[in-house]
């Protein structure tokens, strides 16, 4: 530790960098890092017992990188590109903290993000068509126009972010142009990219006759903490983006529609079968994945980019990157039915 470094603790950094960066960074992204560097301090206090950041060296940081590829405690070890926004964000810290000279002034320079390769940079997991339609058909009849019903069809048919579908008020869906308006409203309901996020999708009618019977049915009707009305809404009043995480990873779970396991478990012992830790079934997706099915089933099905673009709001260059999972087979495929027999 060197004389020239003021002591403070890691929660104490931690508390520091938040309020330094307040007003700084959008809600959401201060979030993130909260969550990001929590795990960093967390580990630094609980594993290695280190009570000042003074001590904190780049050995230190790279054991607690090797701990979240490795172990990462009770959450799914982190692949390469976790590992890059994980390791960034506390860079960012550690430039921070140097300046209040709780670490050297050297370390952060010192700390190298790592740079996934373009295989790397892409997840493949999907929720499939198939597996979609064989959950949506049991929703249909024995969940028919729930909350988890109609968070899912959203998810798939427009296909709409968690944090859009939470975002929807009452008022933003219109019955009879079977429209729903997405609409950026901070610091309660933000959108992905804020402004430029916002537009109106028309569903189809059979999604729409969904929502409407939601809505006339067994919606509850309550107000949120602002005195808005959202349209999927709990007995607490509007769900946060955990829950309605937990409600997809709970429905996607082959059980839950009356699957066999394929993974041979017993549901007495599962430990997958508590809602709060459904995620730890290997078959059970999140929103993300709903979301990269839904780009790439709608892709295979011939809807053009720039109309997916527009629904889901996201860029052509992103969608084609990071949501449509199609295989070279299958896009080649797509491109021989624009091909003229004759030219």
């Amino acid at each position: 530790m060197s004389d020239d470094l003021d002591p403070i603790t890691p929660s104490a950094a931690l508390d520091y960098y938040l309020d330094a960066r307040r007003g700084e960074l959008a809600d959401a992204t201060l979030r993130d890092h909260e969550y990001r560097i929590g795990t960093f301090v967390d580990w630094l206090e609980d594993r290695k017992e280190v009570a000042n950041m003074n001590d904190v060296d780049v050995r230190m940081v790279h054991e607690w990188r090797v701990w979240k590829r490795e172990d990462n405690g009770d959450h799914d070890p982190c692949n390469m590109m976790t590992m890059q926004g994980q390791v960034s964000t506390v860079k960012q810290f550690l430039y921070r903290v140097a300046d209040i000279r709780g670490v050297p002034e050297t370390l952060p320079d010192r700390i190298r993000v790592p740079s996934p390769s373009k295989d790397q940079q892409s997840n493949d997991t999907i929720l499939s068509s198939e597996r979609t339609r064989a959950i949506l058909d049991y929703l249909s009849t024995y969940e028919y126009a729930s909350r988890r019903h109609v968070t899912l069809l959203l998810m798939w048919r427009v296909p709409a972010r968690r944090g859009g579908v939470r975002a929807l008020d009452l008022e933003d869906w219109d019955s009879d142009d079977r429209a729903l308006q997405f609409r950026h409203r901070p610091p309660l309901t933000p959108l992905k990219n804020g402004s430029t996020s916002e537009r109106d999708v028309i569903l189809k009618e059979a999604v729409a006759e969904v929502v409407d019977d939601y809505v006339s049915g067994p919606r509850i009707d309550v107000v949120d903490d602002q005195g808005r009305k959202p349209l999927i809404t709990t007995n607490r009043g509007r769900p946060g983006v955990s829950t309605l995480q937990r409600w997809i990873y709970c429905v996607t779970r082959p059980c839950v529609i009356g699957e066999e396991c394929p993974h041979d478990r017993d549901p007495d012992e599962c430990e997958a079968i508590p809602a709060e830790q459904a995620s730890k079934c290997p078959s059970s997706r999140a929103p993300h994945h709903v979301r990269t099915g839904s780009v790439t089933a709608h892709r295979t099905a011939g809807t053009p980019r720039p109309v997916i673009s527009d629904r889901g709001d996201a860029s052509e260059d992103v969608l084609e990157k990071h949501y449509d999972k199609a295989g070279n087979r299958e896009r080649a495929h797509r491109r021989q039915e624009h091909i003229p027999e004759d030219i």
